[in-house]
């Protein structure tokens, strides 16, 4: 099989060719149809982050296709389902965390295109467990950005506790932005969309934005506080600067739920204000496997829009490249 392969932590993919892998105990083997590129792919082959993966290895975490084996023991699904192979590859099953709807607290965890092999590959194995089933009215070219960017945003709308009628603004209109918004939408918010591109501002207003601020030309703090300021700020920027921002923005009582992840990882934060103004500060990772199953419902119900363009997998380097110039307007998605 044809799969691209990190040799090394800070250099250029490989295009191998690898033998097909064998499903283990409890494993399916499934026959990628897509897979998306995602910013922590880049994050993981440049080994940005503290836990470091070990090289070589296959990135991808937003893998969909269609299973073809199933190994000793695998019994949830079965040859011929199409599933989604995400970012929780595995869990313990059995600590607080998993068995209080926390699954991607569990720290016995496993990632795909992490700790294990993912998904920029033709077969990928999987944990049966954890794969989890495409409806037909979903494209695996759509499914496949839901299976993260989508289940991602969609958490962080959730854990935000934004109510019907309160702001939400949404930093970064990238691959998770253009998703946050039309959740936040859906969950009845007025929604604020705030990038340094007009081109992404563009996007945010074709998908529902009430407002738009280019953070490049204007302050977005002062510009969000004229609009009455924000109930919720969901950072998705890879800049401990935008979090900041996000911040300044809210109103008292506010939400931050802070998502991106920054290679420079520190942001400062008032005491006085968030005591005296109530504000929370919310950590979100990603959705569990129910979370994303309600992603899949909601796409297929035609609620939500995927904005994604077509690679092949021999482009991988020049796809990195491009996501990290903000040439990307949303989501870049292997086909196979």
């Amino acid at each position: 099989m044809q799969a691209a392969v990190v040799p090394t932590l800070g250099a250029k993919l490989e295009i191998q060719q690898l033998p097909v892998p064998e499903p283990g105990p409890g494993q399916v083997l499934v026959r990628m149809e897509a897979s998306g590129l995602c910013h922590t792919d880049i994050h993981a082959a440049h080994g940005d982050w503290p836990v470091k993966p070990t090289a070589p290895f296959i990135p991808g975490h937003e893998g969909v296709g269609v299973i073809e084996a199933l190994g000793p023991g695998a019994s949830v699904h079965r040859v011929g389902q199409r599933v989604a192979i995400a970012w929780l590859g595995s869990a313990c099953g059995t600590c607080s965390y998993c068995l209080s709807g926390w699954e991607t607290l569990c720290e016995s965890q496993q990632n795909s295109g992490y700790s294990v092999n993912g998904a920029y590959a033709e077969y990928a194995v999987a944990d049966d467990r954890y794969v989890v089933t495409v409806p037909d009215a979903v494209s695996s070219f759509d499914a496949a950005p839901l299976t993260c960017a989508g289940v991602t945003t969609y958490k962080a709308v959730k854990v935000s506790n934004l109510r019907p009628g309160e702001t939400a603004v949404i930093v970064g209109i990238g691959g998770l932005g253009h998703l946050a918004l039309q959740y936040a939408k859906i969950f009845g918010g007025r929604v604020i969309a705030v990038d340094l591109e007009d081109a992404k501002l563009d996007l945010a207003r074709q998908l529902g934005a009430d407002e738009v601020v280019n953070a490049r030309t204007t302050d977005p703090v002062e510009a969000i506080r004229a609009l009455g300021g924000a109930d919720v700020a969901i950072s998705l920027a890879v800049s401990p600067r935008a979090f900041e921002q996000a911040y300044g923005s809210l109103r008292r009582g506010g939400r931050l739920v802070c998502v991106a992840l920054p290679a420079d990882d520190a942001m400062t934060v008032p005491i006085f204000d968030t005591v005296l103004s109530g504000k929370s500060i919310i950590g979100s990772i990603v959705g569990t496997r129910k979370d994303l199953q309600e992603v899949f419902d909601l796409h297929a119900a035609g609620r939500t829009e995927v904005i994604a363009q077509p690679r092949k997998l021999i482009e991988v380097n020049d796809c990195f490249e491009e996501v990290l110039s903000g040439r990307v307007p949303a989501r870049l998605v292997f086909q196979f």
